[in-house]
């Protein structure tokens, strides 16, 4: 047998890993996104409100009473508001940062089967992988932020501006350009780049502790274990950056497609931590983190049982 026909021969998972990968990854995290979704817009919800540089402050609210008053205010549906935009992005981000990543562990960094891999280097590869996967997927970020927020606005009197996500996507472009769907992408990229430094990194590194250091073996209990430790250390890492983006992208533009209430990712956060203090740049951290957690739980779990049935050699 010719190597071109030994070639075809082989499973599909072996002939295309990386696109396997990929496809694999976008599945289960767009399954992930679905089921954590009213969570991620609660926490955008939060992190806007209370908004220094918008005008008057409004009471706040917590978690709770802000995701029951959308269900009571808006209905139960538009908890899920904006679920369509996250669903694309994550099959963009999810998929470039897992191949990036597994390629910069493997190829670049030189992590060799079986044994343990450097901090360090799990590091690099974390922020490297998170980096370039959210800077494709900003656009699809960018429109997701603005949906959210359409019921807000209906419920303020204020014009609504898409009809759906794709005219989301078409005034976003005809209004600013092509860069306008780049908007506030520093931000974006450097929040993805501290929650893969603590979601990739940890959950890499955790599960392969358990797996060279315990009695533990491959399964549901490693995955679980090392899915609550990856959503904490993200958590805490990325949720100021995270205000910063949500604040940036949501901002009123002009006809030009500047920010009216901010210059900069850095005069946003100057202008948060001087209008209301420190602590703001964790507002909507309980539902980040109570997100992240089951977000990466649910991510790993189905990325794990999909890669054994397709046979896609392990992570």
């Amino acid at each position: 047998m010719s190597p071109a026909e030994e070639e075809r021969s082989l499973p599909l998972p072996e002939r295309w890993p990386r696109a396997s990968k990929f496809a694999l990854s976008a599945c289960a995290a767009a399954v992930a996104e679905l089921v954590t979704f009213p969570l991620d817009l609660t926490k955008t919800r939060l992190q806007i409100q209370g908004e220094a540089a918008a005008g008057p402050a409004v009471p706040y609210r917590g978690m709770l009473r802000t995701a029951a008053g959308i269900a009571q205010e808006e209905g139960v549906w538009k908890l899920w508001q904006g679920a369509t935009p996250a669903v694309y992005r994550h099959i963009v981000y999810s998929g470039v940062r897992m191949v990036t990543y597994e390629h910069l562990r493997d190829s670049v960094l030189g992590r060799a089967e079986g044994e343990s891999f450097p901090l360090w280097k799990a590091v690099v590869g974390g922020v490297s992988a998170g980096a370039i996967g959210q800077f494709f997927a900003s656009p699809t970020d960018l429109v997701k932020v603005q949906m959210q927020m359409e019921g807000k606005r209906k419920l303020e009197g204020k014009p609504l501006r898409f009809r759906g996500v794709h005219h989301a996507f078409l005034k976003i472009l005809s209004e600013g350009g092509v860069r306008g769907l780049w908007a506030g992408w520093v931000p974006n990229v450097q929040r993805a780049a501290l929650v893969n430094m603590g979601d990739l990194t940890t959950y890499d590194t955790v599960k392969h502790f358990l797996l060279l250091n315990t009695t533990l073996v491959d399964n549901s209990v490693t995955h679980s274990v090392s899915s609550a430790c990856s959503g904490l250390v993200a958590a805490v890492l990325g949720t100021p950056a995270d205000v910063v983006k949500t604040r940036i992208m949501n901002q009123p533009r002009d006809k030009q497609g500047r920010g009216l209430l901010y210059k900069s990712s850095m005069d946003c956060l100057i202008q948060t931590v001087q209008g209301e203090g420190f602590m703001s740049l964790y507002k909507g951290f309980t539902p980040t983190w109570m997100r992240m957690a089951p977000w990466s739980l649910v991510f790993w779990l189905t990325y794990e049982q999909i890669r054994r049935l397709c046979g896609v050699t392990s992570f």
